[in-house]
């Protein structure tokens, strides 16, 4: 049995496979146009999209709307397919990250790390204002059935609004996670127990909305009979990370992606990033350094992100981020999901949503 497409509102994607949004600078419009192009949903991340930009550091709310702009663009110039991006709304740029990527025909703006409960008025007032129809899909990112529950209600009671679908991130996910730390190995967080509770939760909205919202599997989805799985129990597709990373398409360095080739289970590790959360990152000296309470002296140029201390931090996130995906591990570190020690080489974007695809016939039969 062939994928079955996934279907956003009136955006159909042949394969139902979103590919995560993994910032900084991980998934740029090289990735996300490739995988667009192979008929799953391509994503752009939008944390510190502007590091290459010459006056980030001066200008740095400019620099990376400007970025973000130019991303776009050159992903369309790539592709015909659907392209996305993930703004987190810890950023303290997020309006106008969300405002920018609706201006400028993002097909879906994905949204964690936060509940964007405002998010349509942003919509609705852009079309007021423009005098025209923008079609850009909303959709967050939950860890509960109670966060879904809560931005739907809150939508709906607002703004007349649903989200036009919904992702559910697993405790098994690559960098930033919304779960405190001692339950990410509980049971009860399971994706397999999500997903059923979500799908659940979004039907009362799909009743009074008359409009379908489907659900998207997250956070240690790794092969095709995994996404065979997920759809099975009720997720109209899944998102995918760490798998993307090691293609030739994705735009980290090479080294970065080495990096994962050569990973093993005992080198996954839980750190606790100055943006306040729990992540799932590769262990390294840079993190065992800020472990030990060896601090690496910075000023804070970019305040990316509005829930960061920087007066507690023992570094900057965002320059370790940015350093990491220049290939430069010795100054930052890789986030990564929990089935990083399972990838052994490098493909295409073609060459794995096609074995991807024949996984899950091979479950399916």
């Amino acid at each position: 049995m062939p994928f079955p497409s996934l279907n956003i509102g009136e955006l159909c994607a042949r394969r139902p496979i979103v590919q995560g949004g993994m910032g900084v600078g991980i998934s740029l419009s090289g990735l996300a146009s490739a995988v667009a192009n192979e008929g799953g949903i391509g994503v752009i991340a939008g944390a510190m999209i502007g590091m290459r930009e010459p006056d980030v550091a001066k200008n740095p709310i400019e620099a990376n709307l400007r970025a973000l702009r130019q991303e776009l663009k050159r992903a369309r110039e790539k592709t015909q397919g659907i392209i996305g991006v993930n703004i987190m709304v810890a950023l303290t740029t997020f309006s106008q990250m969300v405002r920018t990527a609706i201006e400028n025909r993002a097909d879906i703006i994905f949204s964690g790390a936060g509940l964007p409960l405002d998010m349509p008025r942003q919509l609705r007032e852009l079309c007021e204002e423009k005098k025209q129809e923008f079609k850009t899909k909303l959709v967050p990112i939950v860890s509960s059935a109670r966060a879904a529950t809560v931005i739907a209600k809150k939508w709906l009671s607002r703004f007349d609004y649903v989200p036009d679908a919904v992702v559910v991130e697993g405790p098994r996910a690559g960098g930033h996670l919304g779960f405190k730390a001692e339950e990410l190995d509980d049971p009860a967080f399971a994706l397999e127990k999500l997903i059923p509770e979500v799908v659940d939760a979004v039907k009362s909205f799909e009743d009074k909305s008359g409009k379908a919202i489907p659900v998207i599997a997250a956070g240690g989805v790794y092969s095709g009979a995994d996404i065979d799985k997920f759809l099975r129990l009720g997720a109209s597709g899944v998102q995918m990370g760490t798998r993307f990373v090691a293609t030739h398409e994705c735009d980290a360095d090479q080294r970065f992606k080495e990096r994962y080739l050569e990973a093993r289970d005992e080198d996954v590790t839980i750190i606790k990033s100055p943006v306040g959360m729990p992540g799932r990152a590769l262990n390294n000296e840079f993190i065992e350094e800020a472990r030990a309470g060896r601090k690496k002296p910075f000023k804070c140029v970019f305040h990316c992100v509005s829930t960061c201390e920087q007066e507690k931090t023992p570094y900057c996130i965002a320059s370790a981020l940015i350093n990491a995906m220049k290939g430069n591990l010795e100054r930052g570190f890789a986030f990564c999901g929990a089935n990083v020690s399972r990838v052994k080489e490098i493909v295409s974007v073609k060459e794995l949503m096609d074995s991807l695809q024949r996984e899950y016939e091979a479950a399916r039969a």
